[in-house]
């Protein structure tokens, strides 16, 4: 592969890598400065993608030694006091636990996948991503406020969440009605669609509601994900894409009451 290949097709990987280092960090800074050194050691030698055919593995799988060598997720000074205290629970969950659920569940990795990239075994790895969801589904439990305007996603959202043992404060169609449900019920999460039954915008909403209440953990549910992964400006920590799994579902919701990934975006 010539080094202009290799540019493209880590390009066009690169924003899923972002998405996975915000949401195993909580924050987009370090995230990102992750990311950028993941690029880095590839630049400077692309013998460490060597014995792997599929780039975006092969991504990953640097992202993780680099991850793994660090030894420290995030520098205490990114962190708000909220990031803070979830930084502390998540450092007694068992090792690598964490990164095998986001590989699963946000990025969809087969367990062989994620046997490669973690450089563990295929059974090792379906292991952990049991093991995070049974400690992270089980710590805390909050009211969740849901912004969707198609009312059988709507609905089964709901579902999924009520399971977990969380609390549904109601579900919004409208820019409007999300304000005035939050302001009724304060929300410990909002799961947020960014279109909206009048055409207005989740993210304007969601922004007006971090505005006026502060820090509260979002997760944006959309079917143009690509909106929202543009490296140009603040971005979700927690983003699925539409058709979405159960198991991607309560994989964020668990993550999210952990982290306050909620810095403003712009419409």
């Amino acid at each position: 592969m010539t080094a202009a290949d290799l540019a493209q097709s880590i390009g066009r990987e690169l924003p899923f890598l972002r998405r996975y280092a915000r949401a195993l960090t909580g924050s987009q800074t370090a995230g990102d400065n992750y990311a950028a050194a993941t690029l880095e050691a590839i630049l400077t030698d692309r013998s460490v993608l060597e014995g792997e055919d599929d780039i975006r593995i092969g991504l990953f799988r640097t992202f993780h030694v680099i991850w793994q060598s660090s030894g420290q997720p995030v520098e205490d000074h990114d962190l708000s006091s909220r990031e803070r205290r979830a930084q502390d629970h998540l450092r007694g969950l068992t090792p690598n636990s964490r990164e095998a659920l986001l590989l699963r569940t946000i990025e969809e990795l087969r367990p062989d996948q994620i046997a490669r990239v973690m450089q563990v075994e295929p059974s090792e790895a379906e292991e952990l991503v049991q093991i995070a969801l049974n400690e992270m589904g089980s710590a805390i439990r909050g009211k969740v406020m849901v912004i969707e305007d198609e009312m059988i996603i709507a609905m089964d959202l709901k579902g999924i969440v009520q399971a977990m043992g969380h609390e549904v404060t109601g579900v919004a169609r409208t820019h409007a009605a999300a304000i005035d449900l939050a302001g009724k019920h304060r929300p410990d999460l909002i799961l947020a669609d960014i279109q909206l039954a009048d055409g207005s915008s989740g993210v304007d909403a969601v922004n007006e509601l971090l505005r006026d209440m502060g820090e509260i953990p979002v997760i944006f549910i959309t079917a143009f994900p690509e909106r929202l992964l543009t490296g140009e400006r603040p971005e979700p920590a927690f983003l699925i894409s539409k058709p979405y799994s159960e198991e991607q579902v309560r994989s964020a919701v668990s993550q999210a009451m952990f982290f306050a990934s909620t810095e403003g975006l712009e419409a």
